[in-house]
């Protein structure tokens, strides 16, 4: 696996770090509160997208 692939993850190991619901992982795709892009028929999530997610929300909460 080559690090460009290693840092594209597909909505299911996206469902996996954050422990939520595919419905939620696409309504945040959706809303573009976590940025996704298309390959395909393929939808990948950057892993620097879910860390910034992440750190949005900690920041929102504190």
């Amino acid at each position: 696996m080559t690090t460009a692939t290693a840092e594209l993850l597909t909505v299911p190991e996206v469902m996996a770090r954050l422990k939520l619901g595919r419905s939620t992982v696409y309504d945040l795709i959706r809303s573009r509160r976590l940025v996704s892009i298309t390959i395909g028929r393929s939808r990948r999530v950057p892993a620097y997208a879910v860390r910034d997610f992440i750190n949005h929300q900690i920041e929102e909460a504190a």
